[in-house]
């Protein structure tokens, strides 16, 4: 069965291995990334407890941060790696419990945000068509 080939792990890793898109310019194909660490318990210098952590959640989200800008604060300037090793929910979740959780989901959001720049830029500039289409 062709569908059962094209649907079993062993060869969606052979594409994700062999078929990655080489660069214009450069010998480079990309397949740099990184990866989540294995151990899901918090880093043993990190001594802060979880009541802390939310209390900064929800004071960064009253500020007007989506979940994703937090943990980016969270990873840069406290150290906290992932909230959930350490609070053991993630940030949205936090976020609805304590009723701080936008109405939109933060990815719709932000497509919407770049439609809506993209048109704007096409009201200005007419003959763009690279960016229409």
């Amino acid at each position: 069965n062709p569908l059962l080939l094209v649907s079993s792990p062993p060869f969606f890793l052979f594409l994700t291995l062999f078929l990655k898109m080489g660069r214009m310019h450069s010998k480079g194909k990309g397949i740099a990334k990184s990866a989540r660490p294995y151990s899901r318990t918090p880093a043993s210098w990190l001594k802060t407890n979880a009541e802390d952590v939310e209390s900064h959640i929800c004071k960064l989200a009253k500020k007007g941060m989506t979940p994703s800008q937090i943990g980016v604060i969270l990873r840069d300037s406290h150290g906290i790696a992932q909230v959930k090793s350490v609070t053991g929910t993630k940030i949205l979740r936090l976020l609805k419990k304590n009723g701080l959780a936008a109405t939109l989901p933060e990815d719709l959001y932000c497509l919407i945000k770049k439609a809506v720049s993209v048109r704007k830029h096409l009201e200005k500039n007419r003959k763009d068509k690279d960016s229409k289409f």
